[in-house]
């Protein structure tokens, strides 16, 4: 039986986001490749040294002299039959006397550290692809429920591979989208669009108390995915956790671009943001605006921070920035090493003369960086063993996919090739410098401690970009999106914070030795620290919008709804 639990936890932290790798170009793979290729060639005396081991352990394995035995955390090889049934045995064994060899021949190069990265990685993807499991013969799992189920799961994972084939543009479903219906029992909290622009929506939601806050929280999500991640089920919605809490509340919805709408770049996202918070300040007649964003969205209103600092605006109240690396570094994941200069201008010329980046191509690219998680998992449950994937609510929402403009993913292909955020004033974007140490807002920084996509200490090095005097730095113990969808309730649940009285050191090492742990959720403690700079209460809005931005359409509005 597939562990549905394990399938939706692996992918719910592999989650789409933006970064280094939409500037990835198959050139190289093809690159990172053919290194392996000319070590292969350029000393055949070393590689024969190394066939000659693996055949020594093929003969001990035929002769049954074999010690080898797979990882027992390797959830593919937990069923027994991997350690009694000889076959099997034999073939896990040759699987990792494969993997063995592999791993002893890279060790063996003479490569830089990049080079040895980039090695590492693609020989890990190849060799995951060659797994026993990942077939009907070498799957004893799969073979027993073919025969317990009479044959019908080999009908059902046909079935699944056909729809995959025709209505999944061949790409393996990680979700069953079925159960789940926006506006019924997905983003349900009650709302109004209150401005619609040609790029975004703006969504004022309903107060659930009498009172609330004077300053008001606006989220900015990131431009790919849709905004319903903050308002996703009632017991995981940062949203209604906001409201019942006294949080006037207001997100934007970015409109999913087309090919006609490849123009739109970071200066024209950042306008719309000024545009928004501009309306919400106007609604609540509140001279600040409390502003959180998480991952690329993080960047933008990092960039908008920015760019009200220059321009002697004030409205900018707090600052929330979630898993967000605003200075990354190549080794920060694992992929990383495959990125080159020459692959992000390939990457940056394609997507201008298609206009976007469509968001299923960039969702199969990201796959297939992790296809032990994303792949041939579900290979195996929907495929081989004939299951439906789960109905999971955060897979159904990272795979409503949106495009990226050309021109957006040229801006943050710029931000990471140039580090903007770490320089002060020598990077122009959104018609100014950028320079993130004139912005004095006070700030909250969250990282998840296993986070592959933001990983946490890239998080942390945000702490030292600001000129803010009030930073907190809060780690959760969760992946990516985990990490944000984090709510009361979970008991085994805990975050890092740094003591009361502590200060900010220049390194995420030191700052861990600083900190306390937590049991729970991290959302009191942010909860906590918003109503602190959210003023004084008030008597709740009886209706959404005012005269001049006046309801539109219910909550989450009607881009959300919108396919390209």
């Amino acid at each position: 039986m597939a562990d549905r639990t394990t399938l939706e936890n692996e992918a719910a932290q592999s989650t789409t986001a933006l970064g280094p790798m939409i500037g990835l170009a198959r050139e190289d793979f093809v690159g990172a490749i053919a290194l392996l290729l000319r070590e292969t060639a350029s000393d055949p005396a070393r590689s024969l040294k190394h066939a000659r081991s693996v055949g020594e352990d093929m003969v001990k394995i035929m002769t049954g002299k074999s010690e080898l035995a797979p990882d027992p955390k390797d959830k593919r090889f937990k069923d027994p039959a991997w350690q009694y049934n000889p076959f099997f045995r034999a073939g896990a064994q040759y699987f990792l006397a494969v993997q063995k060899g592999m791993s002893n021949w890279l060790e063996d190069l003479e490569l830089d550290e990049l080079e040895r990265d980039r090695a590492n990685f693609i020989s890990n993807i190849i060799i995951d692809s060659l797994a026993p499991t990942n077939s009907l013969m070498g799957n004893p799992t799969a073979q027993k429920r073919l025969i317990d189920s009479g044959g019908l799961s080999l009908v059902k994972g046909l079935k699944n591979a056909y729809n995959d084939m025709v209505y999944n543009k061949g790409m393996v479903s990680q979700v069953d989208k079925r159960p789940f219906k926006l506006g019924e029992n997905v983003a349900i909290s009650k709302g109004s669009v209150v401005l619609r622009t040609e790029m975004m929506e703006l969504v004022h939601y309903a107060p659930t108390t009498d009172e609330v806050h004077e300053v008001p929280q606006l989220t900015i999500p990131p431009q790919i995915n849709k905004m319903y991640i903050n308002d996703l089920t009632p017991d995981k919605s940062v949203v209604k956790y906001q409201l019942d809490n006294g949080i006037q509340t207001f997100v934007i919805s970015w409109r999913n671009p087309s090919k006609d709408q490849g123009h739109w770049d970071m200066a024209d996202y950042i306008k719309s943001c000024r545009e928004a918070m501009e309306a919400v300040a106007a609604i609540t007649k509140s001279k600040k605006v409390n502003v959180s964003a998480g991952c690329s969205g993080g960047q933008t209103a990092a960039l908008l921070a920015s760019k009200l600092a220059a321009d002697g605006d004030s409205l900018l109240g707090s600052l929330t920035l979630m898993v967000c690396v605003l200075h990354p570094k190549q080794n920060d994941i694992e992929a990383g090493s495959l990125v080159s200069e020459n692959g992000m201008q390939l990457a940056r010329g394609r997507a201008a003369k298609k206009g976007v980046i469509e968001g299923d191509s960039l969702a199969r690219g990201f796959a297939w960086l992790r296809p032990n998680d994303l792949i041939w998992n579900y290979v195996i449950n929907n495929y081989l063993l004939g299951e439906d994937p789960p109905a999971f609510d955060v897979l159904f929402w990272n795979a409503d996919a949106t495009n990226l403009s050309a021109s957006l993913m040229g801006d943050f292909l710029t931000l990471f090739e140039t580090l903007a955020f770490t320089k002060k004033g020598e990077v122009e974007m959104a018609d100014h410098k950028i320079d993130l140490s004139k912005v004095k807002s006070d700030l909250f920084i969250l990282g998840g401690v296993t986070d592959h996509i933001t990983p946490w200490k890239a998080t942390y090095r945000s702490t030292q970009l600001f000129g803010s005097k009030d930073i907190t730095y809060v780690l959760s113990q969760a992946g990516h999106m985990q990490a944000i969808l984090n709510p009361p309730g979970n008991p085994k649940a805990k975050y890092y914070v740094q003591k009361k009285d502590g200060k900010l050191p220049g390194t995420a090492d030191e700052w861990l030795q600083g900190t306390e742990e937590t049991p729970g959720s991290w959302w009191p403690h942010w909860l906590g620290w918003v109503q602190d700079r959210s003023g004084k209460l008030k008597a709740a809005p009886k209706k959404q919008g005012n005269t001049k931005y006046k309801p539109l359409d219910p909550a989450p509005g009607l881009y959300v709804l919108e396919e390209r």
